[in-house]
C-alpha cells in the first residue's frame, strides 16, 4: 500500500514538474515575441512560482515519515 501512495505521489510530481517547465518554456518564447507584455511576464512567473510551491509541498508529502504526516493531518482536523 505504502509503494503505491509514493508512486501515486512520484507521478503527480513529475506531472507539475513538467507543467512548470513547460510554462517556463512558453513564457520565454513569448518574452521573445513581446518584450514589452511586463504584465505577463508577472502573471507566468506568480504561476511557476505557485507550481514551484506546490512541488515542494508534495515532496515534503512523499519523503516525510507516515507518523508525522498523520500527526500533522490529524492536528488540522
Amino acid at each position: 500500500m505504502d509503494g503505491v501512495f509514493t508512486m501515486v505521489v512520484l507521478i503527480v510530481l513529475i506531472s507539475v514538474g513538467a507543467g512548470v517547465i513547460n510554462n517556463y518554456l512558453k513564457l520565454r518564447t513569448k518574452q521573445a515575441k513581446n518584450s514589452g507584455s511586463d504584465a505577463e511576464f508577472h502573471k507566468m512567473k506568480a504561476d511557476i512560482d505557485r507550481l514551484t510551491e506546490r512541488v515542494r509541498v508534495l515532496e515534503k508529502i512523499a519523503t516525510d515519515g507516515d507518523a508525522h504526516l498523520r500527526d500533522e493531518i490529524s492536528r488540522l482536523a
